[in-house]
């Protein structure tokens, strides 16, 4: 296998958690066939089966569309941090300003 077909981390996560949710595997034969622990792959089929009931992890997401909820959350985080920055300091200049004119 060429590093080009190994899946990323969430796309592995979510297809083995895909062997026990939608195909029908147990999570032990899931596990070994796949050559991870009986846990983690418990781990993963109950993140999957929230995420497909809608609800978005804390962990990063396995689904493409909560990814994305998760990178725009993300995204509007530090936009809001960026604009209560420059208010704070668009105030700091004003006060400055006023003073200097006294």
């Amino acid at each position: 296998m060429s590093t080009h077909d190994v899946p990323s981390p969430p796309t592995f996560k979510r297809e083995a958690a895909s062997l026990v949710l939608d195909q029908g595997y147990s999570c032990p034969e899931a596990a070994r066939s796949l050559d991870v622990g009986e846990s983690l792959l418990r781990r993963w089929f109950t993140q999957l089966q929230l995420e497909h009931g809608g609800v978005t992890p804390s962990a990063k997401a396995l689904t493409p569309e909560l990814q994305t909820i998760q990178e725009l959350q993300a995204r509007i985080n530090r936009l809001e941090l960026e604009k209560k920055i420059l208010k704070e300091a668009t105030a700091l200049l004003m006060a400055e300003e006023h003073g200097r004119r006294r």
